[in-house]
């Protein structure tokens, strides 16, 4: 997820419209609670990126995390895509024959790297890259943090307008062999569990050790319904030197 100042930017054309970064955690958050035998890592970016979850099936953790996502998380400004995309590649297991993905939700602004390459090399490892764009081209003014009315803006006064371009985002996800996704749009959840569950699943057998106890079982009860055959027949009588030995005494 992108962290960076403009996500605080609103998502719509209204400047008091619900902020792309809400809009993000909303979209995630009802990602994750569909869920039900993957595994899910977070990782925030701006001018640098960092793991905020390692990959888990522990979906309780992964919405307190998301729940927790503010863009003072990282210190540098920027939009380093490729390096999360970098880092996301690097969580997953390479011995793992699961089908792996990686969704990128930014708004596509001042890129600090090559994410397109990126993409593309996540992609030759069998690594799906999607991207939720949020934003309009229109773009919109950057509020300052706890200070209400107040927006960012440059040395001579003039206000920082952010604004996304679709066609930045729609290249990252074609060179990653996945889709582009308007995060603004209704559909958009129902669209990325649609592409998520056209990954193949991966049907795996669980090997264990061979329980020698298993083996021998059947030959021990053979044996035991043999001698209780063989007890039936048998008549009953009683052993006679047994009886001159006195196996309990007065004390």
């Amino acid at each position: 997820m992108d962290v960076s100042n403009s996500m605080l930017a609103s998502s719509t054309d209204d400047p008091k419209g619900v902020s792309r970064l809400q809009r993000a955690k909303f979209i995630l958050e009802k990602m994750i609670a569909s869920m039900q035998n993957d595994k899910v890592g977070l990782i925030v970016f701006a001018g640098e990126a960092y793991t905020q979850l390692p990959i888990t099936n522990d979906y309780l953790s992964a919405k307190m995390y998301l729940n927790s996502i503010t863009t003072d998380m990282v210190p540098t400004q920027g939009t380093a895509i490729g390096a999360a995309i970098d880092m996301a590649v690097n969580s997953f297991n390479p011995e793992s024959d699961f089908q792996k993905a990686i969704v990128i939700i930014t708004d596509a602004e001042n890129f600090e790297d090559d994410a397109q390459e990126a993409a593309k090399l996540a992609a030759k490892g069998g690594i799906q890259v999607d991207v939720i764009g949020l934003g309009t081209e229109k773009g919109a003014p950057i509020p300052v943090p706890g200070s209400p009315g107040e927006y960012f803006a440059y040395d001579n006064g003039q206000q920082v307008i952010t604004s996304f371009d679709p066609k930045v985002a729609e290249a990252i996800a074609k060179a990653g062999n996945g889709i582009y996704i308007n995060g603004a749009s209704i559909h958009a959840v129902g669209e990325l569990k649609e592409q998520l569950n056209k990954l193949s699943k991966t049907e795996y057998t669980r090997h264990g050790m061979p329980d020698n106890t298993n083996e021998l079982y059947p030959i021990a009860v053979i044996l035991a319904l043999l001698l209780l055959i063989v007890d039936l027949f048998l008549p009953y009588s009683k052993i006679k030197w047994l009886t001159k030995i006195n196996f309990f005494t007065k004390n």
